[in-house]
């Protein structure tokens, strides 16, 4: 390889030594991290020209012009990185795009606090450590305008798949507006399309989640082409405002609400000592097979708490139906769509980045360290297996509409 042909053994045998001499003042971390990286941008622009340094070959595409210097900040701190350049000037390195796009967003809105005059002492260290020492307002808005422009493109492009299933929720982060710290709602909207896979569809920050700020999102939804008479389903919380908002824009669409939520909402309303019985009668209901089974092991478990919770029983009758609206799918599709758990892993991704930052300095910093999240989330989900198998709904669908064919009398 290069760099005067050293292996990673033996990088690694001198950081090593460089340990034991000097302890652990070393940053071997970032030494390693910045030789792998060196290595990958070796490869790459070999890849490029179609030949290894002084290398004769007919292959060949380009000749190496020397190297320039560029500094790369990521969570490991600032690696210094030698980047080759060809005669022509045509080689562009892809490797920091797709390293840094959520990097730069959370390096941004770090940056933004700190310039802004919000962060603390552990946020002033955080920041050297994250984007090296120095760092002025005039490179801030810089690398904002770049990152802006290309998130901005993603959460308007157009819609051109059509989406069978819609998975619905939101969650707070705490953003500075007007001088006040105000707790914002992330709204987050995933689709599974016609062949399986799942696609985050929008990202917004809101003041919170009524009836207006899920119904911008979901009209700016059908402005860049989705299909509302495709959604057939739609999963969520309770949100009134939310529930407003889809009754609306697809009032065509069966709506689910999450499992999960509403079991952590029965909690609240029977005793602690309470909590366990209550879980597991609620998931031996949703457990069932079909929605007639389900629906006797409902009334089961009303009759059983009767007479020891009135008010809770009150509150299930009026409530659990919206629970079982998931026995409308296919089977291999229930479990995955029974509840909002996968976006909701999405959501703690989130979480873990937006930690270091505590307070957003605005809401368009929270919305780009979002939407960089989403859009990699996204690439991941397009380009792994498929979510679902939705060929198994339309021969369930057959089948279904044989079975009701050949109960019909004959005619003559």
């Amino acid at each position: 390889m290069s760099q005067s042909n050293a292996s990673l053994d033996e990088k690694l045998q001198q950081i090593v030594g460089q340990v034991k001499q000097q302890g652990v003042g070393v940053d071997w971390l970032r030494e390693v991290v910045e030789w792998i990286v060196q290595e990958l941008l070796e490869l790459e622009f070999t890849e490029h020209v179609g030949a290894l340094p002084y290398e004769r070959t007919a292959s060949r595409q380009g000749y190496r012009n020397g190297c320039r210097e560029r500094q790369l900040h990521t969570r490991v701190g600032t690696l210094t990185l030698r980047v080759p350049r060809d005669r022509e000037g045509r080689f562009s390195t892809a490797l920091f795009e797709q390293c840094q796009r959520s990097e730069k967003a959370l390096i941004l809105a770090l940056q933004e606090a700190y310039l802004q005059g919000v962060s603390t002492r552990k946020m002033t260290k955080l920041t050297e450590k994250l984007c090296g020492t120095r760092f002025s307002k005039d490179q801030v808005s810089r690398m904002a305008q770049a990152l802006d422009g290309e998130l901005d493109r993603w959460r308007n492009r157009p819609l051109k798949k059509r989406y069978s299933y819609l998975v619905v929720d939101g969650r707070y982060e705490h953003v500075r507006e007007d001088g006040h710290i105000e707790s914002e709602g992330v709204l987050t909207v995933e689709g599974i399309r016609e062949d399986g896979h799942r696609d985050i569809l929008s990202v917004d920050v809101a003041p919170g989640e009524d009836e207006t700020s899920w119904g911008e999102m979901f009209c700016g939804l059908l402005d860049r082409g989705l299909d509302a008479e495709a959604v057939v389903y739609v999963v969520s919380d309770e949100h009134r405002g939310l529930c407003e908002a889809l009754r609306r824009y697809f009032p065509h669409a069966v709506w689910q609400r999450c499992q999960t939520h509403y079991q952590r909402n029965a909690a609240k309303k029977v005793t602690r000592r309470a909590r366990g019985e209550v879980h597991g009668q609620l998931r031996d209901v949703f457990e069932a097979p079909s929605l007639k089974e389900a629906k006797a092991r409902a009334e089961r478990l009303i009759e059983d708490w009767q007479d020891r919770s009135p008010e809770f029983v009150e509150w299930l009758e009026e409530t659990i139906e919206d629970c079982l609206a998931v026995f409308t799918l296919p089977e291999g599709h229930r479990r995955r769509l029974r509840s909002t758990n996968g976006l909701e892993r999405f959501h703690q991704e989130l979480k873990r980045r937006s930690r270091a930052v505590r307070i957003f300095p605005n809401r368009r910093s929270c919305l780009r360290l979002v939407s960089a999240l989403a859009m990699e989330q996204s690439e991941e989900w397009l380009t792994s297996h498929r979510y679902l198998t939705m060929a198994q709904q339309e021969q369930e669908e057959v089948q279904q509409e044989a079975q009701e064919a050949s109960l019909q009398p004959v005619t003559a």
